[in-house]
This record gives C-alpha cells, structure tokens and sequence, in this order.
C-alpha cells in the first residue's frame, strides 16, 4: 500500500496530502551536490542585530552577552489598531488586526545556529520564549502567541544573524484555527488529545521517530507535505511553553539540538527552514483538546541546491510528496548527531 500512490489525511486540519513513492524509488540515487558555504565572523560590525551595533530603525542594540530579545523595528502588526478601519462587506470584508511584534537573537555570536549552540544555550533561548509567551498572553487583546524561526536565505530571512521571531495576535491565524477546529472535533469524539494519542502511536509503531528523550518525540508525521518535515511533540499533559517544567524545557533544547543537527547533516549544509510552535489559544477559556506542538518545515528535497516546489496540481489541487515521510524518518534517523563541522 504505501509504495503504490495513496492520499493522507492530516487530522489536524482535515486536509489531504497525496503521496506518489513509485514516482522515486531510489531518493537517494544520482549526485548529492554540497553548496560551498559563506564563513561567517562571530562578531558582524555590520549587521543589525550583533551586540552594540545600530538596528535598521535607529536603536542600538546593547551589548548583550545572552539571548536578547526587542520589539520588531519593522513589525508587520501595530499594536494601537483600532475597530474604526473595519469593512463589513460580504465580499470585500475588512477586519483590524492588533498585534505586537517580537524578535529574539539567540546568541550574541552571529555564526551560530540552533545545532552549533550549547543544550545549555538552547535552553536559555526556549526560557525567553517562555517568558515572552506569558508577558504576551497576558494582553487581553492578544489570542495567539506564535513563536517561530526561518532559517536560512531559501526561507526569505532577511538576516543571517541567528534569530527567531514571536508575533502575538489577536485572533487565530489560519492555521491555528484549522487545528483548534480538528481538535476539538477529535477530543468531543475520543475523549482525548489528538496530539497525545499521536504520540503513543508513533511511539509505539517507531517507524517515523527521528529522535525521543523522557519528555519529547520528534518524527515526520503520517500526513507530512514537505520531504524532510518533521513535528515535536510532547510525552507529558501540555497546553502551552507556560506549562512547562525546567527539566522539560531542558529535555526540549536536548531534542531541538539533536533533531537541527541531524538536519544540518542531512546535506552538509546550515540546512534552511521554517519552524513554529503552536500554543493552546489564550482567550482565557480552558482547552483539554489541546497539545503543544512544534513545525519544522524545511524545503530542501534531494541536496542542498534541489528543494521542494508547490506548483501546478499541488497549488491547483493539493499538495503533493514523493518520499514518504517513512523514508524520510528513516534517513534522518541514521544520521549522526554530532554536527558536521565538528566530525
């Protein structure tokens, strides 16, 4: 069955992904072409975001020795919206959209990523987070909190200075809804989380586990678009990163380390993606249905210059993949987690 062309079903927002494995039996066959990458300097006296250095919009960053986190120069949404721009039409339908918008530098080194940082810097990175979820989720306007990092040129980062990005909102972006919606549905019917059963599964079948500790899995899931996709879900009752313990953040920046290595190893390159957590709502209702969960989404299909379009029927009828997501898994799964550069 599944290496004959099949569709898959994504319970977290009810849409279909079709699977075509016959069209790549040997994924890995034919030349793996490595990209020579730019060396970058720990300290950049022109880029924006490096410790001392003046920001694009005239503010100058202090000399931060941590994680260093600021209100976006740039933000894509203001927080001083109000109701008077609304357009209440049928077909051209306005809505104001409040916000507030963060940025947070992982380091002050402006040549290291996720995977060529410390558990221990990783851990401070997922602790501002943290913290900058609950100062945000406590704005009554603000519903959702979306923590999330594009790494790399591929994903449209504007600056290669390792950072990620926080915008709080005030209602469910597209894809929020879309999960709020299947998960209630799933809980009302079963009682439980969907994520949390997810997890058991996978545990359990072990086929698309990528990497696991005591507290987390990450694994390309059943219903994955992009080749080399994968989610990171907990093994413990959790709504959002307020409800997380220390060791469990710990046991977090332990997967996210492991897992962006392998990545990186992948194709021998700092490997390019979009990545996000998706947090329960916070609209001070209770939500059992709920698991917090983390994106990866990276684009790159066979070597580091060949990624993953969605063109054609994939943008016309659905999306599409060749290598499935067991495959996948499996090749992530082999690779070493010592990094690369230090092999």
């Amino acid at each position: 069955m599944l290496d004959r062309p099949h569709r898959r079903l994504n319970p977290l927002t009810g849409e279909y992904v079709l699977v075509s494995p016959h069209r790549t039996q040997r994924p890995w066959q034919g030349k793996v072409e490595r990209v020579q990458e730019t060396s970058r300097p720990k300290y950049d006296p022109t880029c924006y975001l490096c410790p001392g250095n003046e920001r694009s919009g005239g503010a100058r960053n202090p000399k931060y020795t941590g994680t260093f986190a600021f209100d976006n120069d740039f933000a894509a949404l203001l927080p001083n919206e109000s109701s008077d721009n609304a357009h209440d039409d049928p077909l051209f339908r306005i809505e104001p959209e409040y916000g507030i918008c963060r940025v947070v530098c992982f380091s002050p080194r402006h040549d290291l990523s996720l995977p060529e940082l410390s558990t221990e810097e990783i851990d401070a990175v997922i602790s501002v987070w943290t913290d900058e979820t609950e100062i945000l989720s406590q704005n009554p306007n603000i519903t959702s909190v979306q923590v999330f990092e594009n790494k790399g040129e591929l994903m449209g980062c504007s600056n290669p200075h390792p950072h990620s990005q926080i915008w709080a909102t005030q209602r469910l972006p597209n894809e929020h809804a879309k999960e709020l919606i299947q998960q209630k549905a799933y809980f009302a019917k079963h009682g439980r989380p969907m994520l949390e059963d997810v997890a058991l599964r996978e545990l359990e079948f072990n086929r698309r586990v990528v990497v696991k500790n005591d507290h987390w899995v990450a694994l390309a899931p059943f219903w994955a678009t992009w080749p080399f996709e994968t989610i990171v879900l907990p093994r413990f009752r959790t709504y959002s990163l307020l409800d997380t313990q220390s060791t469990q953040r710990m046991s977090l920046a332990d997967i996210l380390k492991r897992l962006t290595t392998k990545y990186d190893n992948l194709f021998e390159v700092s490997f390019p993606y979009s990545m996000g957590f998706h947090q329960s709502p916070f609209d001070a209702q209770e939500h059992p249905e709920w698991t917090l969960h983390l994106h990866f989404y990276p684009p790159l299909l066979r070597s580091s210059t060949i990624r993953k379009f969605m063109v054609g029927f994939e943008m016309l009828g659905m999306p599409g993949r060749d290598i499935t997501p067991e495959s996948a898994a499996e090749r992530l799964r082999e690779l070493s987690e010592v990094h690369y550069k230090k092999a």
